[in-house]
């Protein structure tokens, strides 16, 4: 992905923070603390959180690792950090970056994370094993992705209904990507596998919102979907929702599969001189 795409994306998520928080309670709240549980984080471990948001994996994890522990957190969107400073005030431990967390400098970590973010990077895979590289030998690293299509319905109704309001021709087929190969859960763990880490498990997340239309437009608003309204007047936008949320009717969807995939391993230790 090339420098301005990767820039699209954070301003996404610039615009996204405000509702990132509401849409947390059914969504990035329930993963983030899936998570961290994966992880199995003990009190006084040293933790990096990448492309953190507003905390949904960092703020379970600093809880976890106690006041002897702590936990950076990192993300490009500087709304999104300032949400998460917020929410962390009474967690010291909690120390939240506006960084490029592909070019962090800091390593040696008991535990690297990072939930929904990786398949975001310039690089993915380039970018990935630079993220495992900071973690310590025989240290943990856990990666949550979405599985399948999961949350695609959403984008596709949003593509049409963004067509629909500005008479617009309906959005081209996104481009493939890495993560379209790597999807399932047999796949994931060969990848994760291949980029260096020993002892790998990728669990099922199971999750599924109901989509009321308050909850179905905050899936929009409250995430890097909100892009897609980025350079629409606000009644145009009133429109997107009503034809949006008309589509989903139409189509008779209840809910959206939100179910992910959470990977698991362990950096390898080096290997003793005979």
């Amino acid at each position: 992905m090339a420098a301005a795409p990767q820039e699209g994306t954070r301003r996404a998520f610039d615009a996204a923070a405000a509702d990132f928080t509401a849409l947390g309670r059914h969504l990035w709240g329930p993963i983030g603390a899936a998570t961290a549980a994966a992880a199995g984080l003990r009190p006084g471990e040293r933790v990096l959180d990448a492309c953190c948001g507003t905390g949904a994996s960092a703020i379970p994890a600093a809880r976890l690792v106690g006041p002897d522990g702590v936990v950076d957190a990192v993300d490009l969107s500087g709304p999104m950090i300032d949400e998460l400073r917020r929410l962390s005030a009474d967690l010291p431990q909690l120390r939240a970056h506006r960084a490029d967390v592909t070019t962090w400098d800091a390593g040696g970590y008991d535990v690297v994370q990072s939930a929904l973010g990786i398949f975001f990077f310039p690089d993915m895979t380039a970018d990935t094993e630079r993220l495992i590289g900071l973690a310590r030998p025989g240290g943990r690293v856990v990666f949550t992705i979405w599985r399948g299509d999961a949350m695609a319905a959403a984008g596709r109704h949003l593509g049409r209904a963004v067509a629909a309001a500005t008479s617009a021709a309906p959005p081209a087929e996104r481009e493939p990507h890495l993560i379209d190969r790597i999807n399932q859960a047999a796949a994931y763990a060969t990848w994760l596998a291949e980029r260096g880490l020993a002892e790998v498990d990728v669990a099922v997340h199971e999750l599924r919102l109901t989509m009321t239309p308050d909850v179905a437009w905050l899936v929009i608003t409250g995430s890097g979907y909100r892009g897609a309204l980025a350079n629409l007047d606000p009644d145009v936008v009133d429109v997107v929702r009503e034809r949006y949320l008309e589509s989903l009717r139409a189509e008779g969807v209840t809910e959206l599969d939100a179910t992910t995939l959470i990977g698991v391993g362990t950096t390898r230790l080096p290997v003793p001189n005979r």
